[in-house]
């Protein structure tokens, strides 16, 4: 199975990628952002030097309790830290021959204007949290040549979805990634730049994050690389009773462990280092799951 970007091909089966994220807003629901481009720069730069292989810099916080800022502030935040990145990371080096070097650059966000402006900053991967209504943000990565990202969710993003139930939510994660990656392919996306992601704690309840945690290969039969979102999730506070997301360190290492053992590929976390060393850990054991990926390429 192969992920695509504009200048370069990952190759899985292989040790499962850390991808770190890095907010450029002060209104993180983990508390870690900032809008001070030095800060944001030096945050990416550790999490480099951790092992992370993908950084996900978003200029909007994904809360759904929040009004979306306007896409002129958006671009301009995203121009700070990319233009800054670029050198920065020229200064680093890789923690071991397995890290994805230079780290990709991942983009957060939604809005077609702003997934235009990002691309010609030089994104290799759009993280779209819209859950691509249209096509558009497929067509713009085709152009591009980048990767994109399908988030599984219900309705507008910056929408809180508090009551959205699901009878089977496997299911319908089922019948939303067949459409959406048919969706993307017609727009002129090949299959090998599409990642999955389901969506924790997205328009779901306790109990749909759970199944689809228990049951997460089941989207295996894609054949695409499967992002897990669960660091600091609010499930891991609810199993745990930990309030603070910051404390919530150790649970998302447990699901990224459950996430290994189901045939997960990517893992988006706040904390890299201690998500490295898990991964690498259970890769060096030989209980990922990754080299049993299922479906199809491309």
């Amino acid at each position: 199975m192969l992920l695509r970007f504009p200048n370069r091909v990952i190759r899985f089966p292989r040790r499962p990628l850390v991808m770190g994220i890095v907010n450029v807003n002060d209104d993180s629901f983990s508390g870690d952002g900032s809008l001070d481009i030095d800060v944001v720069l030096q945050q990416a730069a550790r999490q480099a030097a951790a092992g992370a292989d993908v950084i996900d810099f978003g200029a909007e916080s994904a809360r759904t309790n929040r009004r979306a800022i306007p896409v002129a502030e958006e671009v301009e935040r995203f121009l700070g830290v990319l233009e800054g990145w670029r050198w920065m990371v020229r200064k680093l080096g890789p923690i071991d021959g397995q890290q994805v070097w230079p780290p990709v650059v991942s983009a957060n966000t939604w809005r077609p204007e702003v997934v235009r402006a990002v691309l010609g900053m030089g994104v290799e991967l759009v993280n779209d949290m819209g859950g691509l209504p249209d096509a558009r943000n497929a067509r713009l990565c085709a152009q591009a040549g980048a990767a994109l990202l399908i988030m599984h969710s219900k309705g507008e993003p910056k929408v809180a979805h508090t009551g959205q139930e699901w009878p089977d939510v496997m299911a319908e994660m089922w019948r939303f990634f067949r459409t959406k990656v048919a969706l993307a392919k017609t727009a002129g996306l090949r299959g090998d730049q599409l990642v999955l992601d389901p969506g924790i704690d997205f328009a779901k309840q306790r109990e749909d994050n759970l199944v689809v945690l228990r049951d997460l290969e089941e989207l295996q039969e894609f054949g695409r690389p499967i992002l897990l979102p669960v660091s600091r999730k609010t499930v891991i506070g609810e199993v745990l009773g930990v309030g603070n997301p910051a404390e919530r360190d150790a649970g998302t290492v447990a699901c990224v462990a459950a996430g290994m053992a189901r045939g997960a590929q990517v893992f988006r976390v706040h904390n890299v280092a201690a998500t490295w060393q898990a991964v690498k850990v259970l890769a060096a054991v030989g209980r990922g799951g990754n080299a049993l990926v299922k479906g199809r390429e491309g």
